[in-house]
């Protein structure tokens, strides 16, 4: 169902309770789709299996024998003399 945003305001509690009951509700703004209000359980179909930011991070791309070769051979410098 679609609400106009000033009537999801106003009966936010009946947005949420036909969002458990019958599923995603859109929210409009000047006849635009804007927002949607879902149930717990419909957000949770929604993320399970995609991965999280440290996910994506940890798993790019796998680094070849040349470029692990790179980084073991890169130069140890700049170096901070902390004795100064």
């Amino acid at each position: 169902m679609d609400w106009q945003l000033q009537d999801a305001k106003n009966q936010f509690s009946k947005v949420v309770q036909k969002a458990r009951t019958e599923g995603p509700q859109v929210v409009t703004l000047r006849g635009e789709q804007t927002a949607v209000v879902l149930s717990i359980e419909d957000y949770n179909a929604l993320k399970a299996g995609r991965p999280n930011f440290v996910d994506d991070l940890l798993g790019g791309p796998a680094w070849d024998a040349d470029m692990a070769r790179a980084v073991e051979d890169r130069p140890e410098w700049p170096h901070r003399d902390v004795a100064l």
